[in-house]
């Protein structure tokens, strides 16, 4: 199992940098999805919907099957780390969108309004008054997504990244170590997500569901 640690080392430094960029573009996607919804624009909200329900009801194998080797049929060549990036994103921005709208959501409309009586504009608005609440009040949904796109990345290895299950697999196919390969595979991830749901924890009592803490 030692001479095993350099290599889950690699795959988990693959993994991590994937992984955190797929969460990334997912956050983007949520936020810029989340105020499309909640200001109700005409044409783009019904795309964001059509988004949404594409990406939240197929399944993640899928779609990395269509970006690596469907695209490449019309032209649109995309690299094994480009496609778990972008797939992971796109997966994570349709969650996201429905974790932050329903934050938006739970903020009272006077507060807009009130807002905007003061002479603050729209943007303004949501960047100062809305968009901070929502987001303290979605941090348990929140985090729960980003260890959902976290476990995901399992699946990368079926478009030939050396992610950790491909490590696993792959060790356990050469030497025939089936514990001790995945032994190592469980303890990894536990490195990888364990301090996210500890920072999850600590960040959602510290806020205290929209309160900013004390």
């Amino acid at each position: 199992m030692i001479s095993y640690l350099p290599l889950y080392k690699e795959a988990l430094l693959l993994t991590l940098r994937i992984g955190w960029m797929g969460v990334g573009i997912a956050l983007i996607i949520g936020i810029l999805g989340s105020a499309i919804l909640y200001f109700r624009i005409p044409v783009l909200r019904v795309l964001i919907g059509i988004y949404t329900e594409l990406f939240r009801n197929t399944p993640l194998l899928v779609q990395l099957f269509f970006i690596y080797f469907a695209l490449p049929q019309i032209g649109i060549s995309v690299s094994p780390e480009a496609c778990g990036t972008w797939g992971l994103g796109l997966l994570g921005g349709a969650y996201m969108s429905e974790t932050f709208r329903s934050g938006l959501e739970n903020i009272a409309r006077i507060q807009f309004e009130s807002a905007e009586s003061l002479g603050m504009t729209r943007f303004q608005v949501f960047r100062y008054v809305i968009l901070p609440q929502a987001i303290s009040s979605s941090v348990p949904g929140l985090v729960a997504n980003v260890i959902f796109l976290l476990k995901e990345t399992s699946v990368f290895s079926t478009v030939s990244l050396m992610d950790l299950m491909f490590t696993a697999k792959d060790l356990i196919g050469m030497y025939a170590k089936t514990i001790e390969c995945l032994t190592l595979l469980v303890i990894f991830y536990l490195i990888m997500l364990l301090p996210v749901s500890l920072l999850g924890s600590l960040l959602e009592r510290r806020l205290r569901y929209a309160e900013f803490g004390n």
